[in-house]
């Protein structure tokens, strides 16, 4: 928000807004919302969103003074507190006639945007001092003593006028496949050239605002793709389309920057489970699923699992989840120390005769290759990390392929098409970008192409590259690519107890359990982990974590606050899911991006079984919490629609016949020789766990199959 976007209100409108602001957060021995500087964040969002203003709010805050007048023949701000407390709860509960917009409507939408005032980040232009976040016990920061931020190692980017005509292999996409395959190819001699849509954003351009990240993306996100001329579509179940933006849970964004997702994640490092790799000749194929086998089985990954957790940096206990798969090394780094959460849920978890450890994180317990311990900052997921402690492609593998001089890496640039021969052989890319309000374009032939944009645009991309042998698309001769479009479903349960369970301490997530991943838990297909949660912000908690009936305004809503930020728990985890063929990835129909390409159209939804096993999820982490010591437990469920999200997976998954998968078991587009998949697209299934480590794994092992190839 910019200060000259403030609106003015008139004096009328200032005078009831403070008063109804007030109501909301009341002065006690921390600030009121006023005090706290809300009106100053109120009137930099009525500056951005007029349209609410002028259509919600201000019509409202005009019939609460006229309501006031009829009842008590007073303004609004004239009235006791009693008085006030009374005729608010009235609009909020429909109770009031004759009103100019939905009491309710108004009533929720002016208290969501004081409370984002009075708990989200200062720079906002609430929250002055951040005496809020203090008030609940909240520190962003790392732990005192730590050095922050930390210098990062500069990426070199060349312009287009830089690039060569021809490199030996193109990857598309800085994320955590692309880095990894760059990697490889470049230190084994190859010229690679590295195409990333997003920027390359240092830790202070990736920015912090509690609204705007990707944990909590109400008004935009902190990282790429730029909001105007990205868009996606949703196909309406009439055949129409949604536009939807970046910021929105529907469009699936992963962060579109230099690391990709890998620059803001939270960062957990699971291997899947062996059984991950055969679902369907464990369970059979539900009706309406496209469930199937892996080409691959765990033990031919689990060379590359090893060399991911060694090159690009995991801690952990390689002891503490037996029953998942051979190890043949322990972990580099030693697990992040239990947090005060984990401890009690230890002992709930040896109560109900469940194993249960330490969570496995890409992030430096002890000081590796020169960057520091993580410094337990709290709010970890969602954002850069301060001591650059996470391990993510920006920071690891893409510095290792830069320091060869084999690797140049192009930034802010998108790749239109991919250049094909005859349907059999990539040739090279187009690539396009905008340059001081210009557009510009040029191709660059190449002699492999590996495409690790990520299952959403990685599909968009073979979609878009149509060939008189390939009319609709690469690899698409049987209509697979962009099929089977699969995320994560989360679920679990949120607990209060009487004393704080919270230090503070990020990540936050430091514990969990596999008791219900291929457990034939009720004939459960597959299961998945549970795991304390990460650290909360503080408008998380009120938007998510309150119980469903506690106080959310007024001295009692101040005072929930205060008394539960600390003391409340939360464990979820994200169950296996079952993939449908028809959740998948289209070119639009009517939707065009900055550049004139058809953007990606979504549509599916949630299978049947992927829903009944997040359900007795959740029923467990309830369990987990009761036998802790809890004293209010209420559950969470998933939503029925697309699952895609950060962890999306699936649209070009890897198989041995082409008429039912889009890449063969190495990765490989079927009938071609050159053309390679390095991201969560070739995923079978997506495992009940975070899908990084597989990621990386397989992209080593394509990498190193494609330099085997020559």
């Amino acid at each position: 928000m910019k200060p000259g976007d403030q609106k003015s209100f008139s004096a009328e409108v200032i005078t009831v807004l403070k008063a109804v602001a007030d109501c909301m957060v009341p002065e006690d021995a921390w600030p009121s919302a006023t005090n706290s500087g809300v009106l100053t964040y109120l009137e930099r969002h009525a500056g951005e969103d007029s349209a609410a203003w002028t259509n919600i709010i201000e019509p409202g805050l005009l019939a609460v003074n006229a309501e006031a007048a009829a009842r008590h023949a007073r303004s609004f701000a004239e009235l006791s507190a009693d008085e006030k407390d009374s005729l608010l709860h009235d609009i909020q509960q429909e109770r009031v006639r004759d009103w100019p917009v939905s009491s309710k409507q108004f009533f929720d939408t002016l208290l969501s945007l004081v409370i984002e005032g009075y708990y989200g980040s200062p720079e906002a232009g609430g929250n002055r001092g951040g005496k809020s976040w203090n008030m609940i016990g909240f520190r962003p920061g790392p732990i005192p003593g730590t050095r922050a931020p930390v210098e990062e190692t500069d990426l070199p980017q060349r312009s287009f006028g830089q690039l060569r005509d021809r490199y030996d292999a193109v990857v598309v996409g800085a994320g955590a496949g692309g880095s990894v395959a760059a990697a490889m190819l470049a230190e084994s001699g190859l010229s690679v050239l590295v195409i990333e849509r997003g920027s390359w954003l240092r830790y202070g351009e990736v920015g912090s605002d509690h609204l705007r990240n990707h944990r909590l993306s109400k008004y935009g996100h902190n990282t790429g793709p730029a909001l105007e001329g990205n868009s996606r579509t949703i196909l309406l179940s009439g055949g129409e389309e949604r536009i939807t933006a970046p910021f929105e849970g529907d469009y699936h964004n992963n962060a579109m920057t230099v690391g990709g997702g890998t620059r803001v994640y939270g960062a957990q490092a699971w291997r899947f489970h062996p059984e991950d790799f055969r679902m369907a000749t464990r369970y059979g194929i539900p009706d309406g699923s496209s469930l199937s086998d892996w080409p691959i089985r765990y033990q031919d990954l689990e060379p590359y699992y090893e060399r991911a957790e060694w090159e690009v940096g995991v801690s952990g206990d390689g002891d503490a989840h037996p029953g998942r798969g051979k190890r043949e090394r322990p972990y580099p780094m030693p697990a992040l120390p239990r947090t005060r959460e984990a401890d009690r849920l230890a002992r709930a978890a040896v109560k109900l005769g469940w194993e249960a450890g330490p969570v496995p994180l890409l992030i430096n317990s002890v000081e590796r290759d020169g960057r520091p311990a993580c410094g337990r900052c709290g709010q970890c997921v969602g954002f850069a990390c301060p001591t650059n402690s996470k391990n993510g492609g920006h920071n690891t593998m893409l510095v290792r392929a830069i320091s060869t001089g084999n690797c140049d890496l192009i930034c802010d640039t998108i790749v239109e098409r991919i250049d094909t021969e005859a349907g059999r052989r990539a040739t090279g890319v187009h690539l396009v970008q905008e340059t001081a309000g210009s557009t510009q374009r040029r191709q660059v032939r190449a002699g492999h192409v590996v495409v690790a944009a990520g299952a959403i645009e990685s599909a968009r991309l073979l979609l878009n590259s149509v060939s008189d042998a390939e009319p609709n698309g690469i690899g698409n001769r049987y209509g697979q690519v962009g099929r089977n479009l699969q995320g994560h479903l989360y679920s679990g349960a949120y607990g209060l107890f009487d004393e704080p369970i919270q230090d503070g301490l990020g990540p936050g997530v430091s514990i969990a359990t596999f008791r219900f991943d291929h457990s034939n838990e009720a004939g459960i297909i597959g299961g998945g982990l549970l795991a304390n949660e990460f650290t909360r912000l503080p408008l998380i908690h009120w938007y998510r974590a309150l119980a469903p009936e506690a106080a959310r305004w007024g001295i009692a809503g101040k005072e929930t606050m205060r008394e539960t930020y600390l003391r409340t728990s939360q464990i979820q985890g994200p169950i296996q899911e079952i993939p449908s063929a028809e959740s998948r990835v289209r070119l639009s129909t009517t939707v065009k991006d900055r550049f004139g390409l058809p953007v990606a159209q979504l549509s599916g939804s949630a299978h049947p079984e992927s829903l009944r096993a997040s359900a007795m999820l959740a029923e467990q982490a309830e369990k987990w919490l009761w036998a802790a010591g809890a004293r209010q437990v209420w559950r969470t469920r998933a939503g029925n629609g697309l699952s895609g999200g950060q962890h999306q997976a699936g649209t070009l998954r890897m198989g041995n016949d082409p008429s039912t998968s889009v890449t063969d078991p190495m990765g490989r587009v079927h009938g071609y020789d050159n053309l390679w998949v390095s991201d969560g697209s070739v995923h079978v299934t997506n495992g009940g766990v975070n899908p990084v480590l597989t990621i990386l794994a397989l992209a080593f092992r394509t990498a190193e199959n494609l330099v085997k190839q020559g």
